[in-house]
């Protein structure tokens, strides 16, 4: 039995002599790591494991990983995922990290040591991917994932340098986004006319929003007075099988869109629609605030809308087989054609930057250039 002759550091961790050996040990809970560990430190004096035991709760503190020398990449990236990960980035997007490193990552390279990886292991897995048949962008997601968690690990110290930096990856293939033509979207709301979600795809055509923006939408971001809606919040459905979540934006950012008279009309007969709906459902209507409900007043389900309304109605349209994202595409893509500026564009969709707005629709900036060209010719034919 050791003898406790315990010192207390900072209100946590202690400091015995062991009876047995007549060895200092330190001890500490380590936090961060899931569930928290006791980690022990030893010294032959009580003045060394005292600052072994300091050193150490430093280092954790910092978060670094003890053991680090023979810690593998795949006990490295759970670390990872459940410190660093889940705080940071939204939960979709860290469900999506972690099913990258659970299909590709860790069969592959998981017991490799982390100290020992190097950039040949990275280029031999995303050259094995591609001869499996994986596309191009599954590849530069699997590495844009291990190059951040690269790059966490040698902040903490725990490798020299980011071996995935400078990587030869596959050429990135853009397909167009399919889209709707000016025709089609007409015949499209036509075909949604009087449904019982036709303003969700009105905002859809002329706001542009997301999905999720659309089922997170809730009265109060609504001002159809001033004809504005404020973009808060996107809705999903939560990977782990809990349920539907409210997230932040997927930027972080809230933005303010213009309603164009369609969607103001649009929105003022579905909200004259609902609260019928609420006085005939005798106090069983479940939220009056969510803008596109079930028909009990509960968050629509994406999959639901998509399969049971947005597909019938392409086909009633005789439409091609598109994407509910797609009708963003047509969006952007409608106000482009129309010389509506990049920037303004970008603003409504909610892009980080002028310049992702520019990659995704480069398709059609040739025909703004063209158009350009004719106002300028427009401009100076009086002095020819």
């Amino acid at each position: 039995m050791a003898k406790r002759s315990k010192k207390r550091i900072n209100g946590e961790g202690s400091v015995y002599q062991r009876k047995s050996d007549g060895r200092w040990a330190g001890q500490f809970t380590d936090h961060t790591v899931p569930g928290g560990k006791v980690r022990y430190v030893y010294g032959k004096t009580q003045k060394e494991a005292l600052r072994r035991l300091r050193e150490e709760m430093a280092r954790a503190e910092a978060g670094v990983i003890p053991g680090a020398g023979s810690t593998t990449l795949g006990k490295y990236l759970e670390w990872w995922l459940e410190n660093i990960v889940r705080n940071e980035v939204a939960h979709r997007t860290y469900h999506n990290y972690r099913s990258q490193v659970r299909n590709h990552i860790f069969p592959a390279l998981g017991r490799k040591r982390l100290k020992t990886l190097k950039l040949d292991d990275l280029e031999n897995l995303y050259r094995s991917m591609s001869t499996s048949g994986l596309s191009s962008s599954t590849i530069r997601y699997v590495h844009a994932v291990l190059r951040k968690a690269l790059n966490q690990a040698m902040v903490r110290g725990l490798v020299s340098r980011n071996v995935a930096e400078g990587a030869s990856l596959p050429r990135l293939d853009r397909n167009e986004p399919e889209t709707l033509t000016l025709e089609e979207v007409k015949r499209f709301l036509k075909a949604a006319n009087d449904d019982r979600l036709e303003a969700l795809y009105v905002i859809a055509v002329t706001c542009g929003l997301r999905q999720g923006e659309l089922l997170g939408l809730r009265w109060e971001d609504v001002d159809l007075e001033a004809g504005k809606l404020m973009v808060r919040r996107q809705m999903q459905r939560s990977r782990d099988g809990s349920g539907k979540i409210y997230l932040s934006t997927k930027n972080k950012k809230n933005r303010v869109i213009r309603l164009c008279n369609d969607a103001i009309k649009s929105l003022k007969a579905h909200k004259e629609r609902q609260v019928e709906q609420i006085a005939s459902a005798n106090g069983h209507w479940r939220d009056p605030e969510v803008v596109f409900a079930s028909t009990i007043g509960t968050p629509l389900d994406p999959s639901n809308i998509v399969d049971r309304n947005f597909k019938p109605l392409l086909k009633r349209a005789g439409l091609p087989d598109i994407r509910f994202h797609d009708l963003r595409h047509a969006c952007a893509t409608l106000l482009l054609s129309e010389g509506v500026p990049v920037k303004v564009v970008q603003e409504i969709l909610g892009h980080s930057s002028v310049s992702v707005t520019m990659d995704v629709y480069s398709h059609v900036l040739p025909d703004m250039q063209e158009k350009a060209a004719a106002v300028m010719d427009g401009l100076l034919s009086d002095n020819r």
